[in-house]
């Protein structure tokens, strides 16, 4: 059989695609399959996505794998944090005064620098290589989700990417999201989905290693074993495996529901945590409520109100869920799928809990007339239970907790149903207790949980700035499960409705009574 590995160290994501269902081994940091040196066993690897760069993963076992399948013309594909991981060096100094680099393997001729980039895209075959053989002039399609997404140097380009949006701003263009090196077996690309939703690229891989149709069978039932094996941890390397009640039947999760009557198709229950305003601790939050219910055994799907979908990746990289073409919910007409057309896609779908992380504040956009432009509008359209969190780091926890009151106030004006709230990094016991009583007493509210402020470093602890996906993810986790009941947080959700959207004209109504 042919063995195709997947690069699994912390901070990478293997299973953020499938990646054509082609990989049958991981290749830890010890460099080894199956006890044996990689680069004799394996016929070809993946290098995911994920913060490899940022946490500085490639030990010299790997790089020595990495380096010896090259001379031996093996095919090598980098997809993100991975093609970073092939390049000279990567930027990743986004909001600091000057560069901060972190060196690659210089494999791939070019170098990254910031361009945050979340849009689907379509992307043009500029040449051929191992992957895009045959292809050149023609269209795959896929999913950009990165920080460090300006590509610089004189490798070969092979892929183009028409983007609407970067640096969250309307700047449609072509850019560079694919280039390869001068023998063509070792390609890196930004983007992401592209082996699952373009079969002539999997082929071209297959053809590559000269697979004939029993190989090819063979490697498919491979990597269904290799899914349950990766499923079964939390993370990588935080020794977290998960109380195992997941379905064996795993791609039932994404593929249409059967029958003639998807009505009476059951859906899972949803719930989003939202927010007073930015930096409140949404993600922080999200993502560990996610591993702490994965560890008990819940298979929890997570969705992100707007277009940047990078917030998800914290919370995919503990549960090992896909980025699918549902996870970002339009606002603005930004975003990916509709609230109405996800939850007719998650009919039938065997998650216990949808996880909705919102978009600065709860109603950021909310007086816009284009709608729906905000959180709130999408909690209200689907009658989503919403949990409000407020950040205390700004204007202190007696700001935060008057500011909260008043968010629920407007909530309960709009119809939206509050089941929770959460003061979120608390630096004073007392002091927010005291502020607690005020919210339950001003609002009605019965639930209201404080959680302290997280220590976590000044870089390496945002997806916005920089993120190392195993600190960030391991002090969340250990955080909400020291200080929120999960079993009791599961109970607040329900089913959602869409009713659709309220007018502009009603929204302003409300907001001015």
């Amino acid at each position: 059989m042919k063995r195709i590995g997947i690069l699994n160290v912390k901070g990478s994501l293997p299973n953020f695609e499938d990646f054509g269902k082609l990989p049958t081994h991981l290749l830890n940091d010890n460099g080894l399959v199956g006890g044996q040196k990689a680069h004799h066993v394996l016929n070809g690897l993946i290098i995911p996505g994920g913060s490899i760069v940022e946490s500085e993963s490639i030990t010299p076992e790997v790089e020595r794998v990495i380096r010896k399948m090259d001379a031996q013309g093996k095919f090598i594909l980098g997809m993100c944090s991975g093609f970073q991981v092939l390049a000279h060096k990567t930027d990743i100094g986004r909001k600091s005064p000057c560069p901060v680099e972190r060196e690659g393997l210089g494999i791939l001729d070019v170098t990254f620098h910031p361009l945050i980039g979340t849009d689907r895209v379509e992307a043009e075959v500029a040449d051929d290589s191992f992957l895009t053989t045959g292809m050149k002039g023609k269209s795959v399609t896929g999913f950009h989700c990165h920080t460090y997404g300006d590509i610089r140097g004189d490798a070969p380009p092979v892929l183009f990417s028409q983007v609407k949006r970067t640096d969250y701003t309307d700047n449609p263009r072509k850019i560079l999201a694919g280039v390869r090196n001068d023998e063509g077996n070792v390609v890196g690309t930004m983007i992401h989905g592209s082996l699952d939703e373009n079969p002539s690229l999997v082929n071209n891989i297959l053809n590559y290693l000269d697979t004939d149709e029993e190989e090819t069978k063979q490697i498919y039932q491979a990597n269904q074993e290799l899914l349950k094996k990766i499923k079964g941890e939390i993370g990588i390397g935080l020794d977290i495996y998960a109380d195992y009640r997941l379905s064996s039947n795993m791609d039932g999760l994404h593929q249409p529901i059967s029958g003639n009557n998807p009505e009476n198709v059951e859906i899972p229950p949803f719930l989003m945590i939202a927010s007073t305003g930015s930096d409140s601790g949404k993600t922080f939050l999200t993502t560990g409520m996610v591993g702490a219910l994965r560890r008990k055994g819940y298979r929890v799907g997570v969705l992100k109100v707007g277009p940047d979908t990078r917030d998800l990746v914290p919370a995919l990289y503990l549960n090992k869920e896909r980025m699918v073409n549902f996870s970002s919910i339009k606002i603005g007409g930004l975003g990916w799928k509709g609230l109405k057309e996800i939850i007719n896609t998650l009919k039938g779908k065997k998650y216990d809990l949808i996880l909705i992380e919102g978009v600065m504040s709860v109603f950021t956009g909310l007086l816009n007339e284009k709608t729906p432009f905000s959180a709130a509008e999408i909690a209200l359209a689907g009658n989503i239970p919403t949990i409000m969190v407020t950040g205390c780091n700004k204007g202190g926890i007696e700001t935060a907790a008057l500011d909260l009151a008043s968010h629920l106030e407007m909530m309960e004006k709009l119809g939206i149903k509050t089941v929770g709230a959460i003061l979120n990094k608390v630096y004073h016991e007392k002091i927010a207790e005291n502020a607690s009583r005020y919210i339950k007493k001003s609002t009605g509210l019965d639930w209201v949980a404080r959680v302290p402020k997280a220590q976590l470093a000044a870089r390496g602890g945002t997806p916005e700035v920089e993120i190392k996906l195993e600190n960030f993810c391991q002090k969340a986790m250990e955080t909400v499960e020291q200080h929120l009941d999960v079993e009791e947080i599961m109970k607040m959700a329900k089913k959602p409705e869409f009713t659709g959207y309220r007018p502009y004209s009603d929204i302003l109504d409300i907001y001015l009574s």
